[in-house]
């Protein structure tokens, strides 16, 4: 069958769920037998998200190529069961360097590069050579931002000019807008949905369905209002609430007809979809058989987007548990001078996720000696492993003052140092360890027991490593070296990838950062294993109790 495109654009505010709309419209048509990809369009200049602060922007999601992408690759990864790459993620910066290249090449052979059409040509043309490669039947595109942004014009237009590039059945327009509901009248209001559909038909795009959303559903009367001021049939506009999970957007839409809509207008055939993991999924999620807490230690408390691949790896740890996962946030700064106890009361386990930079790092490594002393289940992710090391170094192994190079350069005991090929790098973006790499994991280990085999491919983001040359010692002192990298660069044995403690119920630190890939319908194995743990934690707290 020929390439379908879905264009997903938004209106009136940012942040209304472009990525949950899009991941979702992917499990639908995933559900009925399609092999889907999705894009993600952002219009900023930057050529990647590798060097945007997670306060501004949320987290970095890494795919298993090694690009530093929008987090919401990490959504559409997780809600269509697959791997994206590079391509997945096309922004501003990425077209005009390609652009002005290709100028400098002579490529264009003397003409006047202008963004019509030089420009959005290449987007298409990536758009069309992303589909390809990830072999897809139909690509869902999302133009990040909000319709009238100066910044996503020559996107809009590029998909503008896929309705006469492609047969008509072959592209359809989805516009995702807000209804804001005033509970002082107790009414909803249409207009700011009226003027951003007339601001998407001013630079020619007609949308064909709309997405309403709200706190609340929009009731049938309203949707037939709006159907009226945007030339758009009433059977195309679809309410879109709030959900207590996200897990549940998929079936909200399916419930509606969205699928059977967009099978109409891209002339697929009819199919019942099979979305029954989403509603197993929904159900362990709303009745659980056991609700546990995990206290999460680290300094963007207060940005949660920042963890969000970390948040959801333990959503589906606890799908895969029949549990609930409750997260008790702990600001590391806090933790530098504060009482421990009180600060993880209530936690069945302490979870250090990755970072960067000095502040808060104090803290994370009394909250890594709290978990280790008193045999509370204990994960660390990339820096969250440095911390153990550090603290496992300085506590147990005798080397007082033992840190990190990126926080102490003058340390006399550097057990986490720079890898030597980042010495040389002047760079920021795109510069770390990044993507797949694969880790062969130790028999006998718990890290065995959770992957049940000897080589994992797990993605990395980060510059610096176990030092190799403190190993020994660590490991004479008890630390176990769970897994390496195998062979790198003719260094014989690899460096550490995973540590662990023997006697302890889970105390597991990983270099790599297995959040990514980790799947509500297959749970990444650490994450399964560390809320299991934290289940039993819980148990035997209430028999001691």
């Amino acid at each position: 069958m020929p390439m379908k495109y879905i264009f997903v654009t938004g209106g009136v505010v940012s942040g209304l769920g472009k990525g949950i709309l899009t991941s979702s419209l992917g499990a639908i048509l995933r559900g009925r037998g399609y092999r889907v990809t999705a894009i993600k369009i952002d219009p900023y200049v930057n050529v990647d998200a590798g060097t945007m602060r997670p306060y501004e922007h949320g987290e970095v999601f890494v795919t298993g190529d090694g690009a530093e992408t929008d987090l919401d690759i990490g959504h559409y990864e997780r809600f269509l069961d697959t791997d994206l790459a590079r391509g997945n993620n096309l922004t501003t910066g990425q077209v005009y360097l390609t652009v002005i290249q290709k100028e400098r090449m002579g490529e264009y052979l003397s003409q006047t590069v202008q963004v019509i059409p030089h420009v959005t040509d290449e987007i298409k043309e990536r758009i069309r050579k992303t589909a390809q490669e990830q072999n897809a039947e139909i690509a869902v595109v999302e133009v990040g931002g909000t319709v009238g942004d100066i910044e996503s014009l020559p996107f809009l237009e590029a998909i503008r000019q896929f309705q006469f590039d492609e047969e008509e059945d072959n592209t359809l327009y989805i516009h995702l807008t807000l209804v804001p509901y005033l509970r002082t009248s107790e009414e909803f209001k249409t207009k700011p949905t009226q003027h951003s559909v007339a601001t998407l038909r001013s630079v020619g795009i007609q949308p064909d369905m709309l997405v309403l959303r709200s706190e609340q559903a929009v009731p049938e009367e309203m949707r037939k209002k709006v159907a009226l001021f945007t030339n758009v049939h009433p059977s195309a506009v679809f309410s879109s609430p709030d959900v207590e999970h996200l897990y549940e957007v998929p079936l909200v839409l399916e419930e509606q007809g969205v699928g059977k809509a967009v099978e109409k207008k891209l002339g697929l055939e009819p199919v019942i979809p099979n979305l029954s993991f989403w509603q197993d999924a929904i159900r362990v999620l709303h009745q659980p058989d056991e609700v546990v807490k995990i206290a999460i230690a680290g300094k963007y408390v207060k940005m949660p987007d920042a963890y969000l691949s970390l948040l959801e790896a333990l959503k589906h740890a606890g799908i895969k548990n029949k549990a609930r996962v409750e997260v008790k946030w702990v600001d590391a700064e806090g933790l530098i001078n504060g009482d421990l106890a009180d600060a993880f009361r209530g936690a069945d386990a302490i979870l250090v996720p990755g970072g960067f930079g000095v502040r808060g790092i104090e803290g994370k490594i009394r909250a890594a000696r709290y978990a280790r002393e008193n045999k509370i289940p204990y994960l660390g992710i990339c820096l969250g492993l440095q911390i153990a090391v550090i603290e496992f170094a300085r506590t147990v192994a005798g080397l007082e003052g033992a840190n990190s190079t990126e926080f102490d350069p003058y340390t006399s005991y550097p057990v986490i140092d720079l890898m030597p090929e980042q010495l040389e790098v002047a760079g920021l973006g795109g510069t770390m360890r990044l993507g797949d790499w694969p880790m062969e994991v130790r028999p006998g280990t718990q890290l065995h027991q959770l992957y049940g085999k000897e080589l994992a491919n797990e993605r990395h983001r980060h510059r610096y490593e176990v030092n190799p040359g403190f190993v020994d010692r660590l490991v004479k002192a008890g630390l176990v070296i769970s897994g390496v990298t195998p062979g790198m660069k003719g260094r014989g044995e690899g460096l550490v990838e995973a540590i662990e403690l023997k006697g302890h119920p889970f105390f597991v630190g990983l270099q790599s950062h297995p959040e990514f890939n980790s799947r509500p319908m297959r749970a990444s194995p650490p994450f399964a294993g560390f809320v299991a743990a934290a289940i039993e934690q819980k148990r035997k707290t209430k028999i001691f109790a």
